[in-house]
């Protein structure tokens, strides 16, 4: 089962096992997020400001979204992160302290990442594969909002923000957090001024600083919280 010759087995059963998963808890649609797993709750300055603004957005989306309903017409905006510790255990703990499921796609790695304690245990998904568990990641996300973080971080949003380029995914409107942050580590003007880019990609994304703030954005943008 672990030679090459079976790699597409492996790839079919970590995709069937999240994606029963997420069935048979009538999960519609998620809205992921991202940020860095080296922040904490009581860290000083901006790291212990994120986590809060990230927890506080994990509550605000589950009351608001649809992610509580229970009428059988399915759960809508779904808390969704890579469900480890940091801003990833922010946004999972605001959602299981509004009372509604919460999803962690998980990945194996060498120095070992332990599932955050609030992700809901039958929601909780360990991968092998980073491109598998990209696509479920991607697959149900009605909309990404990206924290502060690292390499891991700006991959999932460039992923992303690819797929809204390319038009792969029709909607997803995309929320960079804290504006201060991402201006100063990506110069997004640039790739439009060199032509990398169109002008127009620029309106890809938006920038907020609170959890509310980014809630009223995606609402502009037209998320929608369906009833049944």
């Amino acid at each position: 089962m672990l030679g090459d010759s079976t790699r597409g087995v492996r790839f079919q059963l970590e995709y069937a096992k999240a994606q029963e998963g997420m069935k048979a808890a009538h999960i519609r649609s998620t809205i992921v997020v991202f940020g860095s797993a080296r922040v904490s709750e009581n860290a000083p300055g901006n790291r212990g400001r994120w986590y809060k603004e990230a927890r506080d957005f994990g509550y605000i989306a589950s009351r608001r979204g649809g992610a509580l309903n229970e009428d059988g017409g399915g759960r809508f905006n779904v808390i969704a992160t890579g469900g480890g510790p940091g801003i990833m255990e922010a946004a999972n703990r605001g959602a299981a302290e509004a009372g509604a499921p919460t999803i962690g796609f998980n990945i194996t790695l060498p120095h070992e990442q332990y599932p955050n304690p609030y992700t809901t245990p039958s929601l909780t998904f360990r991968f092998h594969y980073f491109a598998m568990r990209k696509m479920h990641l991607a697959m149900h996300s009605a909309a990404l909002v990206v924290f502060p973080g690292g390499f891991g971080t700006l991959d999932e949003l460039f992923e992303i923000i690819t797929l809204r380029q390319t038009g792969k995914m029709s909607f997803c409107p995309i929320v960079l957090m804290d504006k201060a942050y991402w201006t100063r580590i990506i110069n997004f003007e640039a790739l439009a001024e060199e032509g990398f880019i169109k002008a127009e990609d620029l309106t890809l994304f938006d920038f907020a600083e609170t959890a509310e703030e980014c809630w009223s954005i995606l609402e502009r943008k037209g998320l929608t919280a369906p009833s049944e």
